[in-house]
């Protein structure tokens, strides 16, 4: 099972639990209103109906295969469960099971949640180098790649997993297993990136207030994990609170000084607090490290089609989806100049790409309207 979307991280470029003593002062309470309380073991709780459902259908099947196997076949055979994959939003885990849907992260955890429960060992692993990015308005998002890596039940004598029985789950093909690096996850990391899911997608509804208690909260459950501080810089300098802003994203580049999307941010807060000279160092770091950065042929395009240069425009979408072939905005936009260059049958192509690569319910219904009324068309 792939699993993206574990990683939010606001870019403005493009786009309570005490912390411990490593954190530096970079909190700033009294200018946010109090908001709902964040609750880190709900993140993993299972109700009744989930311990129903293990000790009922997951039992089933673990009559005849190991409770890996079962596990997985009683929640991913599609004439079970029925779950969908949804990235518009990320649950926990007795959400996700209740909406039969969530985005990655929200299936690693609950998976993660009913492993638990039936007393297997659970690893979390990140895929180094998956990360990918997609938009929302002029919000620009990257998101990692976390994996699940379910073992059989503890020895009860050494404590130790038998790396015989482990099982991935993971989206990649099974072909591909084992091909890629990995960095362990502790689970007070994937509990901090669930919180920074929660902080980017209330920020991008526009609720400040209750993004910088999530974002906080990501910060307090694991200080070492750089998207939270980046994510909170970003709902800082949204909020006007510029200084604030300026220290949380300097202290991240610290921790990552490589880090394009903090050195994007941090330029854009000097910049804002009218300190552009010292931005200057971060624009030119920036464009030694991403000469052409996500979404350029993409805003290329874009700028191609409204001067009606739809043969360019159909150029650059095709230069930035060599970079990216999965991100459905580009197929979309690649179809819109087609069709504006009468080549409809690429137009086609490109229309079902981007429902086939679409990650939202509400995107796809959008594909599988133009594309019904393309074909509508095509036929008179």
């Amino acid at each position: 099972m792939r699993v993206g979307a574990a990683l939010l991280c606001a870019a403005l470029a493009a786009c309570a639990a005490t912390p411990p003593a490593s954190v530096p002062p970079i909190f700033n309470d009294a200018d946010f209103a109090p908001a709902a309380a964040i609750d880190a073991s709900q993140v993993f709780a299972l109700d009744d109906t989930m311990r129903q459902y293990v000790r009922t259908e997951v039992r089933r099947e673990a009559r005849h295969k190991n409770d890996r196997a079962a596990l997985y076949d009683a929640l991913y055979d599609k004439t079970r469960l029925q779950l969908e994959y949804d990235a518009e939003l990320t649950r926990n885990a007795r959400e996700t099971f209740a909406a039969r849907q969530g985005n990655c992260l929200s299936l690693v955890i609950m998976t993660a949640a009913l492993a638990h429960e039936m007393g297997l060992t659970v690893r979390y692993q990140e895929v180094l180098g998956e990360e990918s990015w997609s938009r929302s308005g002029n919000m620009y998002f990257v998101a990692g790649h976390v994996n699940l890596v379910l073992g059989q039940r503890l020895d009860d004598k050494s404590g130790r997993y038998d790396a015989k029985g482990m099982m991935v789950i993971d989206f990649l093909p099974s072909g591909e297993m084992g091909s890629y690096r990995t960095r362990e996850l502790d689970e007070a990391t994937i509990v901090a990136m669930y919180m920074n899911n929660r902080a980017a997608e209330t920020m991008s509804e526009g609720q400040l207030d209750q993004a910088y208690w999530w974002a906080r909260a990501a910060i307090g459950q694991d200080p070492s994990f750089s998207g939270a501080y980046n994510t909170l810089g970003v709902i800082q300098f949204r909020h006007g609170d510029l200084a604030a802003a300026r220290r949380t994203l300097a202290h991240a580049l610290t921790r990552s000084p490589d880090n394009t999307v903090l050195l994007s941010n941090l330029a854009q807060a000097l910049e804002a607090s009218g300190m552009a000279q010292e931005a200057l160092p971060l624009r030119r770091r920036l464009l030694a490290l991403q000469p052409q950065p996500p979404f350029h042929y993409f805003n290329l395009g874009k700028t191609a089609m409204q001067k009606g240069e739809y043969q360019e425009a159909a150029r650059l979408f095709s230069r930035e989806l060599a970079r990216d072939p999965y991100y459905h905005e580009f197929h979309f936009w690649l179809a819109q100049a087609y069709a504006r260059l009468g080549q409809m049958a690429q137009a086609g192509r490109q229309l079902e790409l981007a429902l086939e690569t679409s990650t939202t319910r509400s995107d796809h219904g959008l594909y599988a309207a133009k594309l019904q009324r393309l074909r509508a068309a095509a036929t008179h």
